[in-house]
């Protein structure tokens, strides 16, 4: 981590003054993150990161202890602006990560690739994202949009493919004094507003998919548990933007 992405990060991080002194926070979170970009198992972490046991275990407490989520929660507050862009993307299951049987916390399931899980996000107009969750492959990109569009501002524009071409979805979004600016199925019998100009600004979120699949863990799920591929993709997501608040600092 560069010292920018450390001075926002430690703060937000569980303090532990007493006890037995730990391996320094800044070490073991470089080790996550290492396991995070190459994608390989938590046994192969380099000794300059500290045990792989430690960094492991102290990714698996912070993750119950919601703190993924906080720190995300805080970066993204400082984001005003007021355009939403939502879509979601498969990623292809390992298969160590299928051996894990009747789990509550699984997600996973079987669509035209295999056994896939699917990330969807909602990103803001420079394709950063705000909100992350995943759901099992199969699940159709609209399903998760009622979660993610949640806290929509008063005159924010919503931008989706056609996936989210429904009446529901467009009722939620006004209701919360927004604008979804959604391309029409070919079947639609009523007519509405869209503008194409406005709807190419979407390719941010594409890209956003790219970099955050340039992140092996990420492009292929090697996790066996949900929740420990979700803290996973939100590591990224906070990665992702401190490095852009940083190059535009």
């Amino acid at each position: 981590m560069t010292e920018f992405e450390w001075r926002v990060i430690a703060p937000l991080l569980p303090n532990k003054p007493r006890g037995v002194p730990r391996v320094d926070d800044r070490r073991v979170l470089n080790g996550i993150f290492w396991v995070l970009r190459s994608g390989s198992p938590w046994r192969d972490l380099p000794q300059r990161y500290g045990p792989h046991t430690t960094c492991y275990n102290r990714f698996r407490r912070w993750t119950k202890a919601g703190v993924w989520d906080r720190i995300m929660d805080a970066i993204t507050e400082a984001y005003d602006g007021d355009v939403r862009m939502i879509d979601g993307t498969s990623v292809r299951v390992h298969h160590s990560a299928a051996t894990l049987k009747s789990h509550p916390d699984r997600c996973l399931g079987r669509s035209r690739g295999g056994l896939t899980t699917k990330i969807h996000a909602l990103t803001d107009g420079d394709g950063l994202p705000v909100k992350l969750t995943i759901t099992p492959g199969q699940t159709h990109d609209i399903q998760a949009a009622a979660g993610l569009l949640e806290g929509i501002g008063k005159g924010w524009m919503v931008l989706a493919d056609k996936a989210y071409d429904a009446d529901w979805l467009r009722d939620l979004v006004s209701r919360q004094g927004g604008w979804a600016n959604i391309p029409p199925k070919s079947n639609r019998a009523r007519p509405i507003c869209f503008s194409p100009w406005l709807y190419k600004q979407r390719n941010l979120i594409e890209r956003f998919f790219n970099k955050l699949k340039y992140y092996r863990r990420i492009a292929t799920r090697y996790d066996k548990l949900g929740s420990t591929f979700l803290a996973m993709a939100k590591l990224a997501c906070i990665r992702l933007r401190l490095r852009h608040y940083e190059s535009t600092a």
